[in-house]
C-alpha cells in the first residue's frame, strides 16, 4: 500500500502517468479498468477507438492543460482531477450496448456517469486518499456530462447553482475539456463551444472556482433570533434556490417564516446492510422516534428477515412516518434506502410537512461491509449484500437540506449544511 500511496501523492506534483501506468498501479482496486480495452465506443462519437484509447488521450490532453491554462490547479485538486480523468468512464464496461438511433445502429453507454460515481463510492474508500479528494472524484465522474447539457437546454441560474452544490464547476470544465480533446469526432468544435458557453455562464453567476457556493447566499439571511430557526431557514433557502422555487435567497425569509417556528428533524438513513446504521442511530439520535422496516417486518411477519407482506410493511411504516411528521416529532427512517427512488418520496413527504431533512450516508469498503455484516446479530446473506452494492445509487448534496457521510466505526467523513 505504501507504493500506491507514494504514487498517488506524486499526482499532486508533476507526475503525468499514462493509462497503462495507472492500470498497473490501480487495476486491482478498480477491476473495470482492465476491461476498457475490450469496451467499444461509437465509431462516430468516438472514432479514436475503445475506452482504453480514449482514456489515455484524455489523460494526455489533461496534462497539456495542467501545464498551460490550468497550471493553477495544483496539489489535491490536481490529484483529484487526474484520477477523475482516469475514472470518468469507469462504468462503460457495465453500461455499453447497441441502440438504434435514427435508423442506424449506434454504441451507447446510458447512465454511465451516475453508475460510475456509485461504483466508486465503495472502491475509492480503499485508497489512501483524503476523503475530500474522494468526494471531488465521485462528483466529477457523476456529473461530467452535465455542463454541456446545461447550455443545450438553456438552463437558468438555479440549475448551475444546484450543480455547484454537488461538484466544483471549474474542475468539471477542465475535465470535460480534456474529455473532448481526447476524442475524435466531427462535431468537436461544437462541443468545445458548448463548454466555453458553460464557463461563461458559471463565471457570470459567480460560481466559478467557488469551494462553498452557499456561503455568500447564506450570509444575506442570517436574521433569525435562535439557532434552531436559522438552521431551518438556511436548509430550506439553499434547497429552494437550487430547485428554482425562489429567485433570490432573501425570498426564503418570508416563504419559510411559519415553518421556522416549529418543525421536526427527519433523519433518513442510507447504507448497505452491515454499515452500522442502527448503531449510529443509537449513539447519535437519542429520543428520536425510530421507524425501522426490519422491526415492522418482525412485528407483522414474526421475523426481521421475512420479506412477506412488503406492501403492508411499507404502508404501516409510512403511516407512522406521516403521523410523526404531522405532530412535529423528531424521527429517523431506518432502512437501507440505497436507491434514489426509495429516498425521494420520503424526502418529498418530509419537506411537505415542513421537516428539516438530513440524509445520513454510510460509505465503507465492500470488504468492511462484508466483515461487519458477518459479525452482527442480524446478518443478511452475502448475495443480498452484493445485490445492494450492485444497485446502490449515491445520493447528492442537493437532494436534501443536510447530509452526513459516515465511515468506519461511525467516523464522520463529511457534512453538508448547517448543524
Amino acid at each position: 500500500m505504501e507504493k500506491v500511496e507514494n504514487w498517488l501523492a506524486s499526482l499532486e506534483l508533476q507526475s503525468t502517468p499514462s493509462f497503462a501506468e495507472c492500470v498497473m498501479n490501480l487495476g486491482r482496486f478498480f477491476p473495470l479498468l482492465n476491461e476498457f480495452e475490450q469496451t467499444e465506443q461509437d465509431s462516430i462519437w468516438h472514432a479514436e477507438g475503445n475506452v482504453a484509447i480514449h482514456t489515455d488521450l484524455v489523460l494526455k490532453a489533461l496534462y497539456e492543460l495542467l501545464a498551460a491554462e490550468a497550471s493553477h490547479i495544483t496539489g489535491k485538486k490536481r490529484q483529484a482531477l487526474i484520477l477523475s480523468a482516469l475514472l470518468h468512464d469507469i462504468a462503460k464496461p457495465l453500461t455499453t450496448r447497441k441502440k438504434e438511433i435514427q435508423g442506424q445502429l449506434r454504441v451507447v453507454a446510458p447512465l454511465h456517469e451516475e453508475i460510475g460515481a456509485s461504483y466508486l463510492a465503495t472502491k475509492l474508500i480503499e485508497l489512501p486518499l483524503e476523503h475530500s479528494v474522494i468526494m471531488v472524484i465521485m462528483s466529477l465522474v457523476g456529473f461530467h456530462q452535465v455542463p454541456k447539457r446545461l447550455v443545450i437546454k438553456n438552463q437558468e441560474f438555479s440549475d448551475y447553482f444546484k450543480l455547484s452544490l454537488n461538484a466544483d464547476l471549474e474542475l468539471l470544465y477542465w475535465l470535460e475539456l480534456a474529455d473532448m480533446r481526447g476524442r475524435v469526432c466531427n462535431d468537436l468544435a461544437v462541443q468545445l463551444d458548448l463548454l466555453e458557453q458553460y464557463r461563461m455562464f458559471a463565471q457570470d453567476y459567480e460560481l466559478w472556482g467557488v469551494t462553498n457556493p452557499t456561503t455568500t447566499y447564506l450570509a444575506r439571511i442570517q436574521v433569525k433570533p435562535t439557532k434552531s430557526e436559522q438552521t431551518l431557514l438556511d436548509g430550506y433557502a439553499i434547497k429552494q434556490l437550487a430547485d428554482g422555487d425562489i429567485k433570490l435567497v432573501e425570498e426564503a425569509i418570508a416563504k419559510n417564516y411559519t415553518t421556522c417556528q416549529q418543525y421536526s428533524h427527519c433523519y433518513i438513513m442510507c447504507g448497505i446492510s452491515g454499515s452500522g446504521k442502527s448503531t449510529w442511530i443509537a449513539n447519535n439520535l437519542v429520543d428520536f422516534e425510530v421507524i425501522s422496516l426490519d422491526d415492522i417486518r418482525a412485528e407483522i411477519n414474526g421475523k426481521r428477515s421475512c420479506q412477506k407482506s412488503r406492501g403492508q410493511v411499507l404502508q404501516l411504516a409510512k403511516q407512522r412516518f406521516k403521523k410523526a411528521l404531522a405532530e412535529k416529532r423528531n424521527l429517523v427512517w431506518d432502512a437501507t434506502n440505497t436507491r434514489k427512488d426509495f429516498r425521494e418520496p420520503l424526502i418529498e413527504l418530509a419537506i411537505n410537512y415542513g421537516a428539516l431533512v438530513t440524509l445520513v450516508v454510510f460509505q465503507l469498503s465492500a470488504k468492511s461491509l462484508k466483515q461487519y455484516n458477518h459479525n452482527r446479530t442480524f446478518s443478511v446473506s452475502d448475495d443480498v449484500q452484493q445485490n445492494q452494492l450492485k444497485k446502490f445509487e449515491w445520493p447528492w448534496q442537493s437532494q436534501t437540506h443536510r447530509q452526513l457521510v459516515i465511515g468506519e466505526a461511525g467516523q464522520l467523513l463529511y457534512q453538508f449544511g448547517r448543524f
